[in-house]
């Protein structure tokens, strides 16, 4: 099987770390990377790391060549998506979107946090969510349109999302959780999770030897974690940002339900049970916590769990590389389900160990 495969916004960091995955993947044949802004430069030019490995030159977002592409991966910023999809599906195509336009089902909740109307709510409707852990059973229905000679687009979950849901949903559908009390949640992203375009917070000069919060109360993961957890109107979240290139940690403190154990090494159990089909999730040992650097690169989530008996407090930490797991490597896995791959075929697993 040959699959032509284009990456639009192909030159951000999402994008790119899509070219670097999409070249070694045994399946993917990659025909088309743009940028609006750097059409006509070679992807080697602009990206070093590429020289030798590919003659691709970025096009414009309205190549043709994307017309032959089997799939189309958006790296794109919100409300771009919705514009793009459309035609791609339309065409039997299958799109799969790194932005937030076919994530939120509720398009008031869309309206509400990302401050524009959402104009293909036909298309959200069909739009599978691309988290394969927690929601294979969309991307087995996305697979099915496209054997049957439909499009399918698939709504790629964001980092600060899959970090954080997959540390927290197991607790959550096992019942260990009280459905009353807040959920409160604190992440550490690396500098590439805000984008390619330097602003004040992510210069060197303002990003180096600093950790802040930003977004506190505000930011618009929130509703996404709220959405796959099923906790609406529970979610404490709070995003810090980290003089790391990439790598991101959520910490997230769930209230255990009255009657639920306070036994951390049962819950592992249980944590282990429910990821034990995982071709990409290991639960760690008790009291063993994840670190960024144990996955940076990969598409790997090492969670680690912890109780605190005296406040009947379950800690949950999720590890992704925010551009592998929370981002680009998501998306292969997401278009390897969808194509009928093995969904770990072409990702790595093993880390650069220093």
């Amino acid at each position: 099987m040959s699959i032509k495969c284009g990456i639009v916004g192909a030159a951000g960091f999402a994008g790119i770390e899509l070219v670097r995955v999409a070249l070694r993947h045994p399946e993917f044949e990659l025909v088309a990377v743009t940028s609006n802004e750097l059409a006509g430069t070679p992807v080697a030019k602009e990206y070093p790391c590429f020289t030798g490995a590919t003659d691709l030159a970025f096009s414009r977002h309205d190549d043709p060549v994307l017309d032959q592409c089997d799939v189309v991966f958006l790296a794109v910023p919100h409300t771009a998506a919705m514009a793009m999809a459309p035609r791609i599906v339309d065409r039997g195509g299958v799109v799969v979107d790194l932005s937030a336009d076919f994530r939120l089902k509720d398009p008031a909740v869309y309206e509400r946090w990302y401050k524009a109307p959402h104009t293909q709510t036909e298309l959200l409707k069909r739009a599978a969510f691309g988290l394969p852990e927690l929601f294979p059973d969309d991307l087995i229905a996305a697979a099915q349109q496209r054997k049957e000679g439909k499009g399918a687009v698939v709504g790629c979950a964001g980092c600060y999302p899959t970090a954080t849901t997959l540390a927290a949903a197991p607790a959550v559908r096992l019942g260990l959780v009280d459905d009353k009390a807040p959920i409160v949640v604190d992440a550490i992203s690396g500098v590439t999770g805000a984008g390619k375009k330097a602003t004040a917070r992510t210069h060197f000069c303002f990003a180096n030897e600093n950790l802040e919060a930003y977004g506190v109360a505000t930011h618009r993961h929130t509703p996404e974690i709220e959405q796959i957890l099923g906790v609406s109107d529970r979610l404490v979240f709070t995003p810090h940002l980290a003089p790391l290139n990439r790598g991101l940690l959520s910490t997230v403190n769930l209230p255990l339900a009255a009657g639920a154990t306070r036994d951390a090494t049962k819950i592992v159990e249980s944590y282990k049970e429910f990821y034990r089909d995982s071709a990409f999730v290991t639960v760690l040992d008790a009291g063993v916590m994840p670190k960024t650097s144990s996955v940076v690169g990969t598409n790997c989530a090492h969670i680690g769990l912890a109780v605190n008996e005296r406040v009947g407090m379950l800690i949950a930490v999720g590890a992704i590389d925010n551009l592998c797991k929370g981002a680009a490597n998501q998306a292969v896995q997401c278009a390897n389900i969808v194509f009928g791959l093995p969904e770990d075929l072409g990702l790595d697993k093993v880390a650069v160990p220093v």
